[in-house]
Order: C-alpha cells, then sequence, then structure tokens
C-alpha cells in the first residue's frame, strides 16, 4: 500500500523538535489532496524523513492522535482520519509551520485578485511600491459548508507573478510563498484582536452585524527584513481560538 508523502522541513533547533515535526505534519494532513492515501509511513521512516528520533516522532504523533487527526493500529500502521478537521486551538510557539497548519485544512474560494494601490493603513511595510497584488478569499468547513474566515492577502507585485491563482484553492498564502514561489520566511508578526462584524464580514461569514469576530493581522519577512504579504483575516469568533506560549528558556 502507497503511504501518505509529508512535506520536508528545515528543523530550528531553538524550538522542541516533536512540536516543528507534529505541525509540518498537522499542515501537510490537512493540506492533502483527497486522492493522496491515508496511511502514513512508520515511525521509523517518518523519523528519517524529517532527521529527528523516533521517540522524538512519536511524541509528534501522540499530539496528533489527541487531536483526532491520525488514529493508531497494532500491527497495521498509523492512518490519517479522512474526515479529520482542525478543532483544537493551535499551540503558537514560533513555527512557520504552525501558521500553515493554522490556515490549512479548509475549503477555500478565491473571491477575486488583481492589483491595488497600497491601502495607506499598509503604507509603513510596503513603502516603496506604489501598488501590490491582492487576493480575497472566503474559507468554509468542507464537512458542512459553513463560512468560517475570509482572508485578504496584500503581496508584493513580483511575488505574484509566480503565484497561481489554483494554488491558493489548496493551500495558505504562507505555504504557497515558501515553498512554492521559494522564499526564506524569516518571522511573521501576529496581531489577534477582537472586533465587530462590518457589513461585508456579515454577510460573508453569515453572522449577524456588530457580532464578535477575531481580527487577524499578519506580516511576513524575507530574509532582509523587507515585507512579502500582509495578511488581513477575519474569523467567525464562535469557531476559533489562539493560544500562544512562550517559551522562558
Amino acid at each position: 500500500m502507497t503511504s501518505f508523502a509529508p512535506d520536508s522541513i528545515v528543523l530550528n533547533r531553538k524550538l522542541p523538535l516533536w512540536y516543528q515535526v507534529s505541525q509540518s505534519l498537522r499542515a501537510s494532513i490537512l493540506g492533502r489532496s483527497p486522492r493522496d492515501p491515508l496511511r502514513l509511513p512508520t515511525e521509523e521512516q517518518l523519523a528519517g524523513h524529517y532527521g529527528v528520533s523516533v521517540l522524538t516522532m512519536r511524541q509528534a504523533l501522540k499530539e496528533l492522535e489527541d487531536e483526532g487527526l491520525i488514529s493508531r493500529h497494532r500491527r497495521r500502521g498509523t492512518f490519517i482520519e479522512p474526515h479529520a478537521r482542525r478543532g483544537a486551538p493551535v499551540r503558537l510557539l514560533g513555527s512557520v509551520d504552525a501558521i500553515v497548519a493554522q490556515q490549512s485544512g479548509m475549503k477555500a474560494e478565491l473571491l477575486d485578485h488583481g492589483t491595488t494601490p497600497v491601502p495607506s493603513e499598509l503604507g509603513e511595510y510596503f513603502p516603496e511600491l506604489p501598488e501590490v497584488a491582492t487576493y480575497h478569499r472566503l474559507r468554509c468547513d468542507e464537512k458542512t459548508g459553513e463560512p468560517t474566515n475570509h482572508a485578504r492577502n496584500y503581496v508584493r507585485p513580483e511575488l505574484a507573478a509566480r503565484i497561481d491563482p489554483d494554488d491558493l484553492a489548496r493551500w495558505p498564502m504562507t505555504k504557497v510563498l515558501r515553498d512554492v514561489v521559494g522564499m526564506d520566511i524569516s518571522r511573521i508578526t501576529d496581531t489577534v484582536e477582537a472586533r465587530l462584524a462590518d457589513p461585508e464580514t456579515a454577510r460573508l461569514l453569515e453572522v449577524p452585524l456588530l457580532s464578535p469576530i477575531l481580527h487577524y493581522t499578519g506580516i511576513t519577512y524575507d530574509e532582509a527584513g523587507r515585507v512579502l504579504d500582509v495578511a488581513v483575516i477575519h474569523y467567525r469568533g464562535d469557531r476559533f481560538s489562539f493560544t500562544v506560549t512562550l517559551d522562558a528558556t
């Protein structure tokens, strides 16, 4: 039986290895094609793929099992749960793969894309550019069809020329920039705040006008400190929560 092939990552030794591996594998699972096999490689094969010990791999798999993304069967192997959906809050420890995992696993519809003058509130992030490329997407729960969030990405035009809009129906922008366009992402700065739904957000997310939503802004930087992408996402307040863990070491 053919096994599911997860993406590869470069591990950051400043973060727990099991956490990085679990988030990378989680993103691969949630972003998989329906045609991909459900069986995972063995613990030993996965450990070799990620370059970690079997014990580290076992801890990463337990995290995914506890979340309900995989099931493990003695003598049969480990399998992706075919109807698994993002449920538990994501623990953000500074990993790009955590951002990818949080944004994956939902059906995305590209509502529109094109170019626009740099919005005044984003001028500090693109000071040298007269305009940016924009992508507006609506994400829905694949099982229920219920809208969960809508996102606008503002991307440097030279990068947009290398983005296939079809990829954005399957993967979040962070993954497309890193794994398809090939950009080296050094950091992502996140801001999450409570707001009230404006008319457009209320219509797209099918919630009452002025109901609570989570307003997320993510700024993605390259190694030179240049802003690659600004993501502005409105989440339904009754569907999402964020947990941030600070490592004191």
